[in-house]
């Protein structure tokens, strides 16, 4: 312990004489990091002090004289890192959403250095001993369920971290991992690139590229943006992604085989809902076949306004539907068959008044309130700030809000932590710093940001990844918020994209911008008459994507011949029964969420999320969609819980049974 004592005064001494300001808790309204103060140079400075400091709590763990127990032990281990966690929680998040090539490059010097030091944990076998050895006792402890569960997922990190492996197979796993980690960063840059260099040639940023495909007249051209979208990352320059995936596939196939598993798949999936990959591909089987039954019959009316084209002569005999075409002649049935035409509908979704609908929604359902924060830091001039606080007025949190595109912005859309929620070593309740990304419709010269409906989904979807967050009431850090299985994680976001277009829910925030006047009733009518038009399409491009993951990732070797790719991918498509009017959601060049952002064998979990969320979902529309006694239950046993206990037992006690796999279907009009 001493050692330790002279170790921190020496890392606190450093930080000190450098004025680095992640040397302690930001001094700042609701512990909101002061990006004012920190500049590029601090990040790997601290970066490698927040090492040196958490490496000498795990020291004084081992050095422990008193034999292990869940404080000494795993509490203490909850507690460390603290530098790290400031640091890397700005880090990472300012690397997404506003990163230039000197801070792209600051992230790839830190990846390695991040990547040896947990493995220095999770290899520990002295650090390993005591964990394993409360592990194996673990009924005989008197645990509460969250202790029970943070020991679990100690326990779990070490063993599918290598620690019962061969000193030659550490070392191997050690340069797996490390690889891994500055290859996946890579991937992200070259798509970053690649979206930035498709904004530039058509004068769009690729998160408008759907509203414009629907909209755009000229064949030729939606053939050209198709194309040019559909080949990111797949173009033979300095940022094609074709070898880095080979590279990274092959790694992971690797580590999942020097850890007993079969393919990467099982490695992935061990630890989650689902299980293993065998229960991924029947449950994605299951799916695809009504979906792509449904999408046939949407090309066929499709084809029917296709043919009036080519009877007025504006296209030449004998065209069919393609895939540039599908956007476009889908939003013609819409208006022929509904006459809902998006134009119509985009001035009543003014950014700021469908975010006080998202705010009013968790208000009614959980008390929330939340006030808007003037003289707070932020990241960037388009970022806001929310103080919440629930009912009592006691603080929940901190959302910042940062909706619109820009070049150093990653693509899509996301929730993340600044700050994450937890009991500190004082007995303090850290209550979280969250931000919700987006990528919408930015405001021009005339008017405000007014969004598609498809963008205002995608608020009530990230809204509720924040919640999870915000709400959480967890001790440790390791299972509070969205720390939860992967194919769980969709459920809070998911669950709230059912208010959005609910006409009670409408009528409080979907106003004209120029006349303030509240969408009419007809219009709501339209809406709901098209939730479920198109759902063919949609399900279809999205259990592709699934499938496609899965498929990579129960592959048992690799190849280093590129070519292997699109051979792949097309091979994997006709066996699916994809037909050739649907591509995957994302090809494998611009797959993100697989090779760069955590959903490896993982992208299925929207479709299982699904399930729960749409049978949940059911719960509020039998007993009204602000049943309090309802939401405060899903409150309790979901969104205050994280990932402390395992999430089935979560869903059944909200809901009282395991979830009808059957919603899915009904909500999505193909049953």
């Amino acid at each position: 312990m001493k050692r330790r004592i002279i170790i921190l005064s020496t890392i606190i001494m450093t930080l000190v004489s450098c004025n680095n300001p992640f040397l302690a808790e930001w001094d700042t309204p609701y512990g909101i990091p002061d990006f004012g103060k920190v500049k590029e140079k601090h990040y790997i400075q601290a970066v490698e002090l927040g090492i040196r400091q958490q490496q000498s709590e795990i020291d004084a763990i081992i050095a422990e004289s008193d034999a292990p127990d869940f404080e000494n032990v795993v509490g203490a281990y909850e507690h460390s890192g603290a530098i790290l966690d400031r640091v890397t929680g700005v880090l990472f998040n300012l690397a997404e959403t506003d990163a230039g090539e000197s801070l792209q490059k600051i992230v790839e010097q830190i990846l390695p250095m991040l990547s040896e030091h947990n493995d220095n944990i999770f290899m520990n076998p002295y650090f390993f001993a005591k964990v394993d050895k409360l592990h194996s006792s673990v009924d005989e402890l008197g645990l509460d369920p969250e202790q029970k569960m943070a020991l679990k997922k100690l326990h779990r990190a070490f063993v599918k971290n290598g620690v019962a492996l061969s000193a030659g197979d550490q070392a191997r796993m050690r340069e797996i991992n490390k690889e891994l980690s500055s290859l996946e960063y890579a991937f992200g840059n070259n798509l970053l690139a690649e979206n930035n260099a498709f904004a530039e040639k058509f004068g769009i940023a690729v998160s408008e590229y759907g509203g414009k495909m629907a909209s755009c007249e000229d064949r030729q051209l939606r053939e050209q943006m198709f194309k040019a979208y559909a080949s990111r990352g797949n173009n033979g320059n300095e940022y094609d992604n074709k070898e880095l995936i080979l590279k990274i596939m092959s790694l992971r196939v690797e580590k999942a085989k020097l850890l007993g598993y079969r393919h990467p798949a099982d490695f992935f999936l061990s630890d989650k809902m689902a299980g293993n990959a065998k229960a991924v591909d029947k449950f994605l089987a299951d799916l695809m076949k009504p979906a792509v039954r449904k999408a046939k019959e949407e090309i066929r009316d499709m084809q029917k306004i296709m043919d009036q084209d080519i009877e007025a002569g504006l296209l030449p005999e004998g065209s069919k539907i393609c895939p540039w075409d599908w956007a476009y002649y889908a939003e013609k049935v819409r208006k022929d068959r509904y006459a809902l035409d998006e134009e119509q509908l985009k001035p009543y979704f003014k950014m700021e008044n469908v975010r006080e609908g998202v705010f009013t929604t968790a208000n009614r359902l959980f008390g929330l309130n939340f006030e808007k924060l003037d003289d707070v830091p932020v990241y960037h001039d388009e970022v806001e700030a929310f103080k919440v606080t629930d009912a009592d007025g006691s603080l929940v949190g901190v959302l910042l809000t940062d909706y619109f595109p820009r070049s150093t912005k990653r693509g899509g859309a996301w929730m993340n932590n600044f700050v994450n929620q937890e009991v500190n070593v004082e007995g303090e309740d850290v209550r979280p710093v969250i931000v919700n990304v987006g990528n919408f419709s930015k405001p021009t010269q005339d008017k405000p940001s007014l969004l598609t409906l498809d963008e205002v989904e995608t608020m009530f979807h990230e809204f509720g990844h924040a919640l999870h967050g915000l709400l959480s009431k967890c001790t440790y850090k390791s299972v509070a918020g969205t720390n939860v299985a992967r194919d769980f994680v969709e459920l809070p976001s998911q669950i709230m994209e059912n208010w959005a277009f609910q006409k009670e829910v409408l009528a409080s925030y979907a106003r004209h911008y120029e006349t303030d006047e509240v969408i009419p009733d007809s219009l709501i009518t339209k809406i709901q008459s098209v939730e479920t038009f198109n759902q063919g399409f949609m399900t279809t491009e999205l259990v592709a994507a699934s499938i496609l993951d899965l498929k990579w990732h129960m592959l048992d070797k690799m190849t280093e011949d590129v070519s292997f790719v699109e051979e792949f991918e097309a091979k994997t498509s006709k066996e699916m029964g994809l037909i050739d009017e649907i591509i995957p959601r994302y090809r494998t060049t611009y797959f993100a969420h697989i090779f760069s952002g955590g959903y490896s064998a993982g992208y299925y979990s929207y479709l299982w999320a699904e399930v729960l969320d749409k049978d949940a979902f059911e719960l509020f529309k039998e007993k009204g969609l602000f049943d309090r006694e309802s939401s405060m239950a899903f409150r309790r046993n979901i969104l205050e819980k994280g990932g402390s206990e395992e999430p089935m037992l979560l869903y059944k006690r909200f809901r009282g049974s395991e979830p009808d796999p059957a919603a899915l279907l009904r909500a999505r009009g193909l049953k």
